[in-house]
């Protein structure tokens, strides 16, 4: 009897040990945050490549110099845009975003702009996306310094930044634009005309 005490209770006592062994671990493992999958450049420049078509001068370029500065994106953006500007400007786009871990959504974007600017164009945008794990994080206005020169078959590239994210157009278009200007850009998932 004492023998099948002392069994029953050394199995009891082995069971509570390893159940608190496994709830120490599953604290320790739940606790450690994962890092968000990021996209590498040869996948970035192939999906440019695509979109843009094998001939775009300048795409590579412009890829690897936001890659410098910023680093791998966790997401990206393929879409179209127009813009036009006499002093004040207006932009509109809409494109599809694409995560590293599957999640691809429409998404659209517009906004006003001021500054030594005369022109329009229509572009095909590829904006990497930096910091962002949710379409959710992009739906604000990011504000940036845009300084450029559009001509037929142009590449131009500038920064937006909201808190931690940053956004990094990357334009080739149709069309001649010629200046430097200020601005934001509103993200939403849905398209609207009000710019502001």
């Amino acid at each position: 009897m004492k023998s099948r005490f002392l069994t029953s209770f050394g199995l009891a006592l082995s069971l509570c040990f390893a159940s608190a062994q496994c709830a120490a671990l599953a604290q320790t493992t739940h606790s450690v945050s994962k890092a968000p999958a990021t996209y590498k450049t040869e996948e970035i420049l192939a999906s440019g490549h695509q979109f843009f078509g094998k001939t775009t001068r300048g795409l590579s370029e412009a890829v690897e110099y936001v890659f410098q500065s910023q680093g791998e994106p966790t997401a990206y953006i393929v879409g179209e845009e127009a813009a036009g500007a006499f002093v004040g400007g207006l932009r509109y786009g809409e494109g599809t975003i694409y995560y590293k871990d599957g999640i691809t959504q429409k998404i659209y974007w517009q906004g006003p702009s001021v500054g030594f600017d005369f022109g329009g164009n229509g572009s095909r945008t590829l904006t990497l996306v930096y910091n962002s794990e949710s379409p959710r994080d992009l739906y604000e206005r990011f504000g940036g310094i845009e300084g450029s020169a559009y001509f037929i078959g142009g590449v131009g590239v500038n920064f937006q930044k909201n808190r931690n994210v940053v956004l990094a157009p990357i334009r080739t278009g149709v069309g001649a634009r010629l200046g430097a200007n200020v601005g934001y850009l509103k993200y939403s998932k849905n398209p609207t005309w009000n710019p502001f």
